[in-house]
């Protein structure tokens, strides 16, 4: 397999920065998996506190479990902030995501251009 297409597919569907890290890319494969994996701890953490407010309003409210009540708990629960640090979060996930599949890509076809010389 051809290195440009194995780095591409390391970072591409398994982890963002994996194919730097195979290609001794270092620094970026570090930068692009410690960038994702803080964005979804951000995405991970908010759920966690979004899904607690909502526990706690419906528990204020008597612990009946209706689509009115689940409804008026989403709602008072999120807020704009929320939406713009989820958004944030997914926003920078995709783009290393992108980021890492091109990076690795180029780089392993550095690397086969390399290896077509020498033979």
């Amino acid at each position: 397999m051809k290195n440009s297409l194995k780095g591409a597919i390391l970072s591409g569907l398994i982890f963002p920065g994996l194919g730097q890290l195979v290609f001794k890319q270092y620094m970026r494969g570090f930068a692009l998996m410690v960038a994702v994996s803080a964005s979804l701890l951000v995405i991970v953490v908010k759920g966690v506190q979004t899904a607690l407010a909502i526990l706690e309003k419906i528990e204020s409210e008597g612990g009946i479990i209706d689509i009115d009540t689940l409804t008026n708990a989403v709602t008072q629960a999120t807020s704009r902030s929320d939406s713009l640090i989820f958004n944030f979060a997914f926003f920078l996930i995709s783009l290393c995501w992108i980021i890492g599949i091109i990076d690795a890509y180029k780089t392993g076809k550095k690397k086969d251009n390399q290896e077509y010389r020498s033979n």
